[in-house]
């Protein structure tokens, strides 16, 4: 499932590069790319951690 993630971000990049370079440019296939590429980045982030615990955990002890 990592790899997934990967793909779609590197297929995303490419399908939205390769659709900017022409000078027909096709709308339909730059909306793919990004939607591709958001998909895979989203899907990233969702699997870090948030560091929002370490934050208020550290903020507490120097308030004492």
């Amino acid at each position: 499932m990592k790899y997934l993630n990967y793909i779609l971000i590197i297929v995303g990049a490419f399908v939205a590069i390769y659709a900017k370079a022409g000078a027909n440019q096709n709308q339909f296939v730059l909306i793919l790319g990004i939607v591709l590429l958001m998909i895979g980045v989203y899907r990233i982030s969702k699997t870090i951690p948030s560091r929002k615990k370490d934050e208020d955990s550290g903020n507490s002890e120097n308030e004492n």
